[in-house]
């Protein structure tokens, strides 16, 4: 395995291992495709460590059936690695007991949901690698504080990394993460008129 060095050693008093094992906020953002590949590949990694995993999906339709949600939950349900959980905004969430056909609730009410049980899962620790897809757009929209998450990341106990996809990733959340990543459009099919493919796009 490659062994990174680091171009400078913090006089934070701890030692290279406690630093190395830090719990990480990554942010994977820009107007490039692969942000939530990425993050799902982090979530398969995850995964092989045998840590346990939460998906949550922001925005995102419930009939939207993206390829890594049925590889990971096959995977999670195989008792080799660890266990994985997904869910997604578009289903009104796992949790929350509602009548779907007669659900009204704005975007914004369930985007708030949640954010409210990712910040219960994060105090209770249920989870050791968190994949928020798409969780930049109800922060970029106002939907959710921005100071509030990033207080929230700030003080999780134990052992959580947190991995945040989508575009517009406010400026306060990229200076707190540990890791940031900007994916950048050099070209893409649909600037040629071209749709969405079958294990390409899902």
């Amino acid at each position: 395995m490659p062994q990174g060095q680091p171009s400078v050693v913090p006089d934070d008093g701890l030692t290279t291992r406690q630093r190395r094992n830090r719990p990480l906020v990554a942010v994977h953002t820009g107007t490039g495709k692969g942000k939530s590949t990425a993050a799902f590949g982090l979530a398969l990694r995850a995964w092989n460590q045998g840590w346990p995993v939460g998906v949550f999906q922001f925005v995102k339709s419930a009939k939207w059936k993206v390829g890594e949600e049925r590889a990971l939950k096959v995977l999670g349900a195989s008792g080799e690695g660890g266990t994985v959980d997904w869910h997604k905004m578009g289903e009104g969430w796992s949790w929350v007991q509602r009548d779907l056909q007669g659900d009204n609730s704005s975007n914004e009410e369930k985007a708030l949901e949640g954010w409210e049980q990712v910040k219960r899962d994060l105090a209770a620790e249920t989870y050791r690698m968190y994949v928020l897809d798409e969780f930049a757009y109800p922060m970029h929209w106002g939907w959710i504080d921005v100071d509030e998450v990033v207080s929230v990341l700030r003080d999780r106990p134990g052992q959580q990394h947190v991995v945040i996809t989508g575009r517009n990733a406010p400026r306060a959340l990229v200076d707190f993460a540990d890791l940031v990543t900007e994916m950048g459009k050099v070209k893409h099919p649909m600037d040629a008129g071209q749709k969405g493919q079958r294990g390409i796009e899902w």
